[in-house]
Formats: structure tokens, sequence, C-alpha cells
């Protein structure tokens, strides 16, 4: 069975909001279902999506279902400054990759992700970040992401 993987519409916007949810509740650390700041990050991302979901730096791929979306993935493309780890400075950031439980094992991620890479090729990117969870780091590996040697921090503002 092999996955069709095609770029998200304006019509795709409220699945993808289903999706991203259900990748945050799947990585919430408390279990609770909630992430800080729940309340209205939907609507904030309806309308990122609505605005970014045609811009030559963004990429959303999905797969369809029977009913909705089976899978969808984000990358986006950055300028950062050249240096020598990163020579035209263009950095690709996969933002995460989600598919819904009734669908997984079909090789849905697996697709999305190659069609990102491939994207992330065609812009020329010289590195690809993500951030993987426990189940999706053996894909992401196998597809060639390894450890970076610098550390990653965050500050939440």
């Amino acid at each position: 069975m092999t996955s069709q993987v095609r770029r998200a519409a304006h019509g795709d916007i409220p699945e993808l909001v289903r999706l991203r949810a259900l990748l945050f509740a799947e990585l919430d650390e408390d279990g609770s279902g909630r992430t800080s700041g729940d309340a209205g990050w939907r609507d904030a991302l309806t309308a990122v999506l609505k605005e970014q979901l045609t811009a030559e730096s963004t990429r959303v791929l999905v797969v369809d279902g029977d009913r909705g979306l089976a899978a969808c993935g984000i990358g986006t493309v950055q300028q950062r400054l050249p240096g020598p780890h990163l020579p035209n400075g263009l950095a690709g950031q996969v933002l995460g990759v989600v598919t819904d439980p009734a669908y997984r094992r079909r090789g849905h991620s697996r697709a999305i992700m190659c069609g990102l890479l491939g994207w992330f090729r065609e812009c020329e990117t010289a590195r690809v970040d993500l951030y993987a969870s426990r189940d999706g780091e053996p894909l992401y590996r196998s597809l060639g992401f390894t450890a970076h040697r610098d550390p990653s921090l965050c500050l939440r503002l």
C-alpha cells in the first residue's frame, strides 16, 4: 500500500488543527491532554495556517483518510546567518508529523517525511532540524537524522 501525499489546501485546515491537537495531547507530559496556554491556540493556528499554507517558506503535506486526514507534516525554511556549518544560511525545520491512530503503521509518516525532505533539497537547505518523540525517533534515524552535538535549550517567555 502506498501513501498518496499531497499539499494541504485551505479546506484541510480544520483537520490540520485536529491532528496538531492530537500530537500535542500525545506529547503532553502530565497526561492531562492539555498544554499550557491551551485557550485560543487553535484559533491562532487556524489563522496562521490560512496565511502560511501557500507561502514559499512553508510546506504542509497530508495523506487523506476515509473521513478526514490520515496524517500530516509541516516543514518550514528559514534564512539564518551563514556560517561554517550552514554555508548558505538556509535551515529547514520539521514542525511535527502526526498520524491519526486509526491509520498508523501504514507508511504515511515516512511518505510525508520523504516528501518534506525532497522539498528541503529543492530549497537547497543546508540542514533540517526536528524534535522527535520516542515513537518517531526510529523513523527519523532511518532517514539519516542524527543527534546534534549542541544541546537544545529553551526559554519560555
